[in-house]
């Protein structure tokens, strides 16, 4: 793949883009990120490229023995848990349950992208320092080329936002915005 192209290698990975997770405040427009998620998951429908969808079973967290681990949780509604549906599902569409941060988190992704040819994964998703920090950690461990959709990305806390996309995940991929990688899609074999 070129810097300037995303090819048939790349797959799109969306993380936690649920009801429960987009309808938290957040550092950024929650609805803007959203529909970038969906052009870019429209655009690859649309080259017959692969989209990985994945969710957070946030009623069975990883058990982990954390402050988070330490607190009660509320149940969340079975409702809260789908996907945004701006992301328009497909019959296509490949959907994970993940019960860590990353996408790659017990849900056999990395044997899925394997066995498609798939060397090159773009990020969207939430929340930029957990979920796109984590993910994109592993894919580069992983042997993957990453590149993020710095503006289909989003976070809690503007100061994790920033710290990631300024420290972070520069070292692990390469960032770019949703029109510039629509171009690449569109405008690749």
């Amino acid at each position: 793949m070129t810097t300037n192209q995303l090819d048939t290698s790349t797959a799109l990975v969306a993380v936690d883009l649920q009801h429960a997770t987009i309808n938290v405040p957040s550092a950024l427009d929650m609805p803007c990120v959203v529909a970038n998620a969906a052009r870019l998951a429209a655009a690859f429908r649309q080259r017959g490229r692969l989209v990985v969808l994945t969710e957070t079973d946030l009623n069975n967290p990883p058990p982990g023995d954390t402050a988070v681990s330490d607190r009660p949780r509320p149940n969340v509604p079975a409702a809260a848990l789908n996907l945004a549906p701006e992301l328009d599902l497909s019959a296509d569409d490949i959907v994970l349950t993940k019960r860590g941060w990353s996408a790659f988190a017990g849900t056999g992704l990395d044997g899925l992208l394997r066995d498609r040819n798939i060397t090159h994964v773009l990020l969207v998703g939430l929340a930029t320092n957990y979920g796109i920090e984590s993910t994109a950690r592993q894919a580069y461990d992983l042997g993957y080329n990453v590149v993020i959709a710095i503006d289909a990305i989003n976070n809690p806390q503007i100061e994790g936002h920033e710290h990631a996309l300024s420290r972070v995940l520069p070292a692990l991929s390469r960032l770019s915005t949703t029109d510039k990688l629509i171009e690449q899609v569109l405008g690749g074999p």
